[in-house]
């Protein structure tokens, strides 16, 4: 058994454990790799079922834990960085480490101006009404 950290140690909060600094989970990276996607906070993000294992892949714990959580179900980029407790940033990088693995599809949300409009949705809703 070791001992215990110092009282000042910067890598050990008593309260929170060992801390581990963002850029070291990111190699120093701050932007998701030379794909050049950008993953905004709603992009929904899926498991990819016909990629390639990774158990052969050396992949960090934060990696794995995005992947445990796609597995369950497709969730967006906000939800992910939730339920890993990490910064966005930092699972915008990681994410785009697995999305270069082909481990990972993203999708985005269709943008307002590409939705129909509601006053054709309303007459459709009237026609099928009048059926």
């Amino acid at each position: 058994m070791g001992t215990p950290p110092e009282q000042g140690s910067q890598w050990y909060d008593h309260e929170a454990g060992p801390l581990v600094r963002p850029y070291a989970m990111t190699g120093g990276r701050t932007r998701p790799g030379p794909t050049g996607v950008r993953f905004d906070l709603i992009a929904l993000v899926t498991l990819d079922p016909s990629a390639p294992g990774v158990d052969d892949v050396p992949l960090g714990p934060e990696h794995r834990t995005l992947l445990d959580l796609c597995r369950t179900e497709t969730q967006s980029v906000a939800e992910l960085a939730a339920g890993a407790d990490l910064p966005v940033g930092v699972v915008r990088v990681l994410l785009g480490d697995l999305l270069e693995l082909g481990s990972v599809t993203v999708s985005r949300p269709v943008p307002p101006a590409q939705l129909p409009d509601e006053r054709i949705l309303r007459e459709v809703i009237a026609g099928l009404r009048a059926l």
